[in-house]
């Protein structure tokens, strides 16, 4: 039923590779404030130069030790976000997972399909055995994205990380092969 929802609300969601012409969008959510509130790094440092770079090297394809980005859009086309599985390990099959949208893009239900859409691709298309992610315990709203899609709450790092002057702690989530639904219900549904 969810996915009828979403459907209302979005046009096709489309995972392609990045382009060039994405590197505008992804400057905007780097250079903004309330999106880099919740980032480990400093995203607002970079330039255009880095961001093409980013692209030049974001693979698509599964490879050991490696990261696959895709660019979320509504059919194929404007640049809406980018939406990863990082640090892929093959021989354990698991990947960390990572989103981010731009602002214009954020509360219509993009990012609920963009993840259904790479959950999918992870444990049919690339047979990953888990997906984990780790997030700032205090970003509710992503925390409910994740746990709406059905990743498992397994723990949290204390003082795990010091930024902005203050200690802070990670909420990490996974999600098991055996516990993710094709049906697009999700784990926690």
């Amino acid at each position: 039923m969810w996915i009828e929802a979403v459907r209302k609300k979005v046009k096709d969601v489309v995972l392609r590779e990045l382009r060039e012409e994405d590197a505008a969008g992804m400057l905007e959510w780097m250079q903004d404030k309330d999106i880099q509130k919740n980032f480990r790094f400093a995203a607002v440092k970079k330039t255009k130069k880095d961001v093409l770079a980013f692209i030049q090297s974001a693979g698509n394809v599964p490879q050991d030790g490696q990261s696959i980005h895709y660019a979320v859009t509504e059919d194929g086309g404007e640049y809406l976000g980018t939406i990863s599985l990082k640090n892929l390990d093959l021989k354990a099959q698991n990947a960390e997972y990572a989103i981010v949208l731009r602002k214009k893009a954020q509360g219509r239900g993009l990012a609920l399909a963009a993840t259904k859409e790479i959950l999918r691709m992870a444990f049919i298309e690339f047979g990953m055995e888990r997906v984990y992610l780790n997030v700032l315990r205090e970003n509710q709203k992503a925390i409910r994205l994740y746990e709406r899609c059905g990743f498992v709450y397994e723990g949290e790092f204390r003082n795990h990380l010091f930024l902005g002057g203050e200690y802070r702690m990670l909420k990490w989530y996974g999600m098991l092969k055996e516990e993710y639904k094709m049906d697009g219900s999700g784990g926690g549904e």
